[in-house]
């Protein structure tokens, strides 16, 4: 007999079966996984993580037979740790960053390393590592004359659309404008 037709008292969490139930935070953090899989571009992997760890948390949260304690930890990661974290991205740009590589830097879950980050810089480690490439994007536009697919590329975005969607976004430019002004 399945798991969750016991019934004596449960000594690890189970999920709830239920149909047709829905949960607003669930459903929007779902179709934002969903969106960012089915992107022109290449996914990114440290924002499915972190879609991925949100999820797994709210079903808990919802669909738990056990209620969640988060541990809280104040005043976000340690100096030493932060600096650890900070240095591999600032060194990692052009390639790859998951969320499970920043949190094993650490020591501390992903999930916990997400909040930690968050709580010390202010934002996800997503948001971050993204702004991280436009600032690298925004000094190779103006300091030399490599096209912007190889700029592109070479910050750790997927593509020159990939580039200019995100620059855009952030900046109110395409590169190719930001780099005539200078």
């Amino acid at each position: 007999m399945p798991p969750f037709y016991h019934t004596t008292p449960r000594t690890w969490n189970e999920i709830i079966p239920s149909w047709q139930t829905q949960t607003p935070e669930l459903a929007a953090t779902a179709l934002a996984l969903l969106g960012e899989l089915h992107r022109p571009e290449p996914p990114s992997q440290l924002y499915i993580d972190a879609l991925t760890n949100v999820l797994a948390l709210q079903l808990l949260r919802h669909h738990s037979t056990r209620p969640t304690h988060l541990t809280t930890y104040p005043g976000g990661l340690p100096q030493h740790q932060l600096l650890t974290v900070l240095d591999y991205i600032d060194a990692h740009l052009g390639e790859p960053i998951k969320l499970a590589t920043l949190a094993q830097l650490t020591g501390i879950s992903p999930f916990h390393f997400g909040r930690l980050f968050k709580q010390s810089m202010g934002c996800s480690p997503h948001q971050y590592v993204m702004r991280q490439r436009i600032e690298r994007a925004k000094q190779r536009l103006h300091s030399t004359d490599d096209p912007i697919v190889t700029i592109a590329l070479a910050c750790g975005f997927s593509s020159h659309s990939h580039l200019s969607q995100v620059f855009r976004q952030a900046t109110g430019l395409t590169p190719r404008a930001y780099r005539l002004q200078r």
